[in-house]
């Protein structure tokens, strides 16, 4: 496997696996020992690469240990400290890898729940470790331009001089960008006096600010929906093709190749696609490439429902995402007799409980 597929592959396996653990242990060995091993290519069971409960005497913290050390050529390069799946992180985690930092050669430390992987280095001071990430990986929803840094610390390109020339432009840009969705998520009163003063010319008062508080709201998130719309259509082009849907208000089993042909003349430009189905796609293109490689995996939209496919082949459905209903969401999955049933879903969560019945039709495509 490619490593963005091994990345998507335990991205997955996280998302299926996080209920069920909840002590730092089952998070240790559930996802960062295969973090480790699949993802930066080290061999956890070797004590030349991967050191378990490593122990540097510090002061006076005699035998305190770090979750894990990675060597290369018998020296620290990375240490890795370890919370439980179900907390969050927060850099009063870390009080053991700031120790460590400063009394091994590593330059890299890595604080983690399984889930999210803040990676920190000696910016602002020598040998004292950051009090913010340069570099955060978040398994939920993988930035992409992390990913080629992420690799510069796996065992086959190891590159530490090039991953510290980057770190801080990384650690700026990738603060950045968190506080931005952080508002588009939940507009801070700075942020909304600021657009509101680009656009009301009345005096600021409480009851402006309550009234700009939802609007600013509301405009970022339709400012997000077009241009995921607009990338969307770009990408695609004449491709972005609707799939055949019946007319009787229940969702169909896969059609005739004569149906298909004939509702591919569809005007696309009728077709609005939306970042929920977008998200509901990812969800189901991360469980599927468990099975195949994630460029087999492709969607097409139709008015009445999303379809995910194998090889963008009618005769290999996946999985269709009803989400047009304006009250309930429907998740269509197909049997070996490609027989479509629609089970309802309240949030795009409940996709990883069927997560076998999509592996399975994935399996059944593939052969």
């Amino acid at each position: 496997m490619e490593f963005e597929e091994r990345l998507v592959a335990l991205a997955a396996k996280v998302q299926n696996q996080r209920e069920a653990i909840q002590t730092e242990e089952a998070t240790k060995n559930a996802f960062v020992m295969p973090f480790i091993s699949t993802i930066l290519g080290y061999d956890v069971f070797n004590p030349l690469e991967v050191v378990p409960e490593f122990t540097a005497d510090v002061g006076v913290k005699r035998g305190e240990k770090i979750d894990y050390a990675i060597m290369r050529e018998g020296e620290v390069q990375i240490l890795i400290e370890c919370k439980t799946a179900t907390g969050q992180l927060k850099i009063e985690h870390a009080s053991q890898l700031f120790r460590y930092f400063a009394v091994t050669n590593a330059r890299i430390a890595v604080l983690t729940n399984g889930e999210v992987y803040n990676f920190y280095t000696d910016l602002d001071a020598p040998n004292r470790m950051d009090e913010k990430p340069f570099l955060v990986l978040d398994l939920s929803d993988i930035d992409e331009t992390t990913i080629p840094e992420l690799k510069k610390l796996t065992k086959d390109v190891f590159d530490l001089d090039s991953v510290i020339s980057a770190a801080e432009e990384l650690k700026y840009v990738g603060a950045l960008k968190r506080e931005i969705a952080q508002q588009f998520r939940e507009p801070s009163d700075e942020w909304i006096k600021f657009f509101t003063s680009r656009v009301y010319e009345g005096a600021y008062t409480q009851k402006v600010r309550s009234q700009f508080t939802s609007l600013v709201a509301k405009a970022a998130r339709q400012f997000l929906n077009e241009r995921v719309n607009d990338r969307l259509k770009t990408a695609l082009g004449a491709t972005a093709l609707p799939v055949a849907t019946s007319g009787s208000g229940t969702p169909p089993a896969i059609e005739s190749q004569a149906v298909v042909e004939r509702d591919l003349v569809h005007n696309s430009d009728e077709v609005e696609t939306t970042l929920e189905e977008l998200e509901g796609y990812q969800i189901v293109k991360a469980i599927a490439c468990s099975e195949v490689k994630p460029h087999r995996v492709v969607h097409r939209d139709a008015k009445s429902y999303f379809a995910i496919l194998l090889d963008d082949n009618n005769r290999k459905p996946i999985a269709r995402l009803w989400f047009n209903g304006k009250k309930q969401k429907y998740l269509g999955l197909f049997d070996a007799e490609k027989v479509e049933t629609r089970v309802a879903i309240e949030s795009l969560d409940e996709i990883y409980e069927h997560a076998d019945a999509i592996r399975a039709s994935v399996r059944r495509g593939a052969e």
